[in-house]
Order: C-alpha cells, then sequence, then structure tokens
C-alpha cells in the first residue's frame, strides 16, 4: 500500500469516526427530548391539562425541533456548499449542545409559569436548527471523504450515530428512571440534558481536528463553488429533493414509533413498568447497532437499491404482526414486535445516507441532502408520535389505525426509493456533466481509479455504483 492511499485512508477512517461521534451526540441530544416528552414534560410544563392532553402537548413541543430542521438544513446547507463543510459541522454540533444543556437548566411551570413551555419550545426549536444542519454536512464529509468504491459504507458510518445515541440516551434514562416519581418529576429528567454539555466537548474535540473535503477544495480552487447553492439545488436536482422527501419517510418516523409513541403508550395504556420499558428500547437500539453495518456489508455485495427494496417490503408485510404482538402488553412480546420493525427498518436506514448523497452533485450535495431529509422529517418525523397517538385514542386503544400509518410510510418510502433509484440511472451523464470538478480521494487516484459520477441500475437488482466501482 502506497504512502498516499494510507493516507487517504487514515483521512476516511477519521471522518468516519468524527462523523459517527458528533452525530450520534447530536441524535442523543434529540432522542432524550423524545423521551423526556413522553415521560415527563406533560406534568412540568403543562401541569393544567389532562394526562391525555398534557402528553399531546408534549408531542406537539416536540414536533417544533421537526418543524425547525429544514430551516437549519437551509441556513448550514448554504454554508457547507459555500464556505465548506468542516466549520460548519462545528458550528451545529454547538448549537445544539447549548439548547440542549439549557432544557436541563429551564425552570418548569410551577416556577415561572407560561414562560416554561415557551423557553421549551424556543430551545426546542435551537435544537432542531442544529440537527437540520448536521445530518447533511455529516453524509457530505464522510461521503466525499471516501473512496468512491466505499461511500455506501461511509454514509453508514453516519447513520450508526441514530442507534448510538438512542443507546446512550436510554441508559443515561434507566439511571434516573428508578428514581420515585416526585424526584424523577423535579430533577431526574433533567440529568440526561446537563450530561449533554460533557459531550459535546469531547465530540468537539475529534471534530476540529478534520481537514476539509477534497472535492470541496479542489471546487474552492476551481472557482465552481455555487453562489446559491439552495436555488442551484432546485434548479439541477429538483425530483431528487422530491424523491428524497419520501425517501426518507420510514427512516426517520421508524426512531419515534418506537422511542416516543410507543414508550408512551406502553408505560401509559399497557400499564408495563418505565424501567422495563427502557430495557426493551435498550435492547432494541443494540439490534439496530449491530443490523446497520451488516446491511451495509451485504448490499456492498448484491446492491443497496436491492437490499433497500428487500427489507422495506418485508418490513410492510410485518407491520400489522408486529403491533398486535405489542398490544399484547407483555413485555417479551413487546420485544419481539419491536425487534422485527427494528430490524428490517434498520436495514433500510444504513444505506439511506449513501443512496441519497448519489443523487446529487458535489456542489450542491450538504443543500441537496439536507433539504429532502429535514423536509420529510418536518412532515413526517415530528407528526408520527403526535398523530400515532391520536390514531390510538380515536379507535380505542386497538392498534389498527397505528399500524395502518405506520404501513403507509413503509409503502411510500417503497416507491420513492425505487424512483429515486431509476432517476439517478436515467440521469447519470446530465449528473455527470453538473460536476466540474474530479470527485475522489488520493487512494483512488493512485490506483488509476475512474472518478465518474455516482449512478444507479434500475430493476430489482438495482446497485448503486461509484464510477466503475460498486459501492
Amino acid at each position: 500500500m502506497s504512502q498516499q492511499t494510507r493516507s487517504a485512508r487514515s483521512i476516511e477512517l477519521r471522518t468516519g469516526l468524527a462523523t459517527f461521534v458528533g452525530t450520534a451526540i447530536e441524535w442523543y441530544d434529540f432522542f432524550i427530548f423524545g423521551t423526556a416528552a413522553a415521560l415527563a414534560f406533560g406534568p412540568v410544563f403543562f401541569p393544567e391539562a389532562s394526562p391525555t392532553v398534557g402528553l399531546l402537548a408534549s408531542f406537539a413541543t416536540f414536533w417544533v425541533g421537526f418543524i425547525a430542521r429544514p430551516i437549519g438544513g437551509i441556513i448550514f446547507g448554504h454554508l457547507g456548499d459555500r464556505l465548506g463543510r468542516r466549520g460548519t459541522l462545528v458550528a451545529t454540533l454547538l448549537i445544539m449542545g447549548i439548547a440542549t444543556t439549557l432544557i436541563g437548566a429551564l425552570p418548569g411551570y410551577a416556577q415561572i409559569g407560561i414562560w416554561a413551555p415557551i423557553l421549551l419550545v424556543f430551545l426546542r426549536a435551537c435544537q432542531g436548527l442544529g440537527l437540520g444542519g448536521e445530518w447533511g454536512g455529516a453524509v457530505t464529509m464522510a461521503t466525499e471523504n471516501a473512496p468512491k468504491r466505499r461511500r455506501g459504507v461511509a454514509g453508514s458510518w453516519v447513520q450508526q450515530g441514530s442507534p448510538a445515541g438512542s443507546i446512550l440516551s436510554t441508559l443515561i434514562f434507566l439511571s434516573v428512571s428508578r428514581l420515585p416519581d416526585e424526584q424523577f418529576l423535579a430533577w431526574g429528567w433533567r440529568i440526561p440534558f446537563l450530561f449533554s454539555a460533557v459531550l459535546v466537548i469531547m465530540a468537539l474535540i475529534i471534530r476540529i481536528s478534520l481537514e476539509e473535503t477534497e472535492t470541496f477544495t479542489k471546487m474552492k480552487q476551481a472557482e465552481r463553488v455555487a453562489k446559491a447553492p439552495i436555488l442551484e439545488a432546485f434548479r439541477i436536482a429538483p425530483t431528487a429533493i422530491f424523491l428524497g422527501i419520501g425517501a426518507s419517510a420510514i427512516g426517520i418516523a421508524a426512531a419515534y414509533f418506537t422511542n416516543t409513541f410507543a414508550l408512551a403508550w406502553t408505560t401509559t395504556e399497557l400499564a408495563v413498568p418505565r424501567p422495563v420499558m427502557l430495557n426493551v428500547l435498550l435492547v432494541i437500539a443494540i439490534l439496530q447497532f449491530v443490523v446497520q453495518p451488516l446491511a451495509a456489508w451485504i448490499a456492498h455485495r448484491i446492491g443497496m437499491t436491492r437490499l433497500m427494496v428487500i427489507a422495506l417490503s418485508l418490513g410492510l408485510l410485518t407491520t400489522l404482526p408486529s403491533y398486535l404482538l405489542i398490544a399484547t402488553a407483555d413485555p417479551r412480546w413487546i420485544a419481539v414486535g419491536l425487534a422485527i420493525v427494528t430490524t428490517f427498518g434498520a436495514a433500510y436506514f444504513a444505506l439511506l445516507a449513501g443512496f441519497l448523497a448519489s443523487a446529487f452533485p458535489p456542489q450542491v450535495r450538504y443543500s441537496g441532502l439536507s433539504i429532502a431529509y429535514q423536509t420529510s422529517a418536518t412532515i413526517v418525523g415530528g407528526a408520527t408520535p403526535l398523530i400515532a397517538q391520536s390514531l390510538l385514542t380515536a379507535f380505542g386503544g386497538a392498534v389498527w389505525g397505528v399500524a395502518a400509518y405506520h404501513g403507509l410510510l413503509i409503502a411510500i418510502t417503497l416507491v420513492c426509493v425505487v424512483a429515486l433509484s431509476r432517476y439517478i440511472a436515467r440521469n447519470e451523464a446530465e449528473l455527470t456533466n453538473t460536476i466540474p470538478v474530479v470527485e475522489g480521494g488520493a487512494e483512488e487516484h493512485a490506483a488509476g481509479a475512474s472518478a465518474g459520477t455516482d449512478t444507479a441500475e434500475a430493476g430489482s437488482g438495482a446497485r448503486i455504483t461509484e464510477g466503475t466501482h460498486h459501492a
């Protein structure tokens, strides 16, 4: 292995680690809000409402973060495509960490009245801005710092941040969930938020050491950086943005079906003890953490689109049986039901980042990714627990409405994944012509690899390819 190849591999690994750690902490911050919304925010910030109304109000506050996410994606996508990926990712991490820590120090309704929920909503919006800029930037940096043949795997590093954040958030909530209810509501729920400050400092140390991607550096040197990346993204790839919104739907919603709605449902209506349910969710998060890299390994051999279609199809077929298992209120069957949902969902989700990255040329990649993914988050993700809880109430506690909604999101995702794969294949030449600089790291150039744009073969055996290599 040449020195140039070793250097490229080192950059790829350091970028993968930095994007994974930073994204895991950002997801930790986002997930603890969802857990707290299910377990504590109702009585702390909406004490004058009934338990059901208070829970719905908590979930509505939860949605605010998703409304802010596309705004964050637009702002930081513009900055990332104009000024660079590295500095933007440092800013998003700081915004998220500061907002999360302040939530942990926020007085409740009993102390400052109506200002408590108002400030909670404001800080939640700040969380949304930070995460809105984080995901697209992390995916862009990870995939651009990897050789083309491994960009699908590189994107899966970013996706590992979601289960890692879930594991971390569940562990720390488990540590405080055994407190008596009075202490948990008084101060116990605050500990996970305050702990975020320590995690953010650790992530900043890792992330600041990163270098700018070679792709962006070349675009800047060639003076090919887009002046208005958002407008350029809509001009170059409007279809990719639209289909990307649908292709992201269940990938965003799935975590909030399990970590937020199911947690509230099982610990209230189904009367499962809070520590027991958190232990179940911990096992499910670990399962997702294991399944995702395995899915990336399999996709490297059979193709990303093929595996995504298989996983989504099986997920659609098993949605209703999974909810019927959860409805038994037996923790063992709940775990089985959630495991089925998670296994197929994780196999698709692991590949989503690399799949979407292939749809956008580099000068608008940060913006295009962010717009598609974060718009989907606003439309689908934040509404998931609110709609699911409303459907559960409307159906008198029966699961049919929730299962139908979950299945509908899977079906929309499946259709858009297939359509986006065909779009990428059909527009290979057009996408190539929009890329004014050669992509690819030193390892590829040292090997004499082709540096063509990402393409996708349509059909049941479709796969995303990077130049002459399979991703």
